[in-house]
């Protein structure tokens, strides 16, 4: 069992580094986090595009459910950051506050049982992530090193989605950080 965490910008070549590191196994079971949404071409064309690059051998699982992560053998996850996003449609917390920082959907109450729900979904990620006797490769964006989002709900993402990678890398066994296609280990 071993637990890597690999990190870059958008389009940095993170997933094929991951991907790579995986190359020596035979059968791997590929946790997709997103799901198609087939109006949108070019989302669309990017998993396309995973798809393709991917061994015939992987199986392909398309889950949000943490429990996907106990499971035998080798795992790839992409990505933890469609993950939290999806993590955050499913909890509510998107409509429990809109983008000035008001309480949209009801009152601060709904918006503390929104946000506790979604503490409690990270949470069973970051614990099957660590209990999982698998070797997992799970890929993310490292969304702290640009602008600070313009709205409440794009730094409640970002914050969200940066605990979540301090949190896996703390228990990881390596850490990766790709830039322009070049992987350098981190630990």
């Amino acid at each position: 069992m071993t637990r890597v965490l690999v990190l870059g910008g958008s389009r940095s070549g993170k997933s094929a580094h991951a991907e790579q590191l995986l190359a020596g196994w035979d059968e791997v079971t590929y946790l997709a986090t997103s799901v198609v949404d087939e109006t949108d071409a070019e989302w669309s064309a990017r998993v396309a595009a995973h798809r393709a690059r991917r061994p015939a051998g992987w199986t392909t699982v398309e889950t949000t459910a943490p429990s996907e992560l106990l499971r035998q053998g080798a795992v790839l996850v992409d990505s933890v950051t469609t993950w939290v996003a999806a993590l955050m449609d499913e909890t509510g917390i998107w409509d429990a506050v809109d983008a000035t920082g008001a309480h949209a959907a009801g009152s601060p109450a709904d918006a503390a049982a929104a946000r506790d729900r979604l503490d409690q979904r990270c949470d069973a990620l970051v614990d099957n992530w660590v209990m999982t006797p698998a070797h997992v490769v799970a890929v993310s964006d490292e969304v702290g090193l640009g602008v600070v989002p313009e709205t409440r709900a794009g730094r409640l993402f970002r914050d969200t989605l940066g605990t979540v990678n301090q949190r896996l890398a703390s228990t990881a066994d390596e850490v990766w950080f790709v830039v322009a296609g070049l992987p350098q280990r981190l630990r």
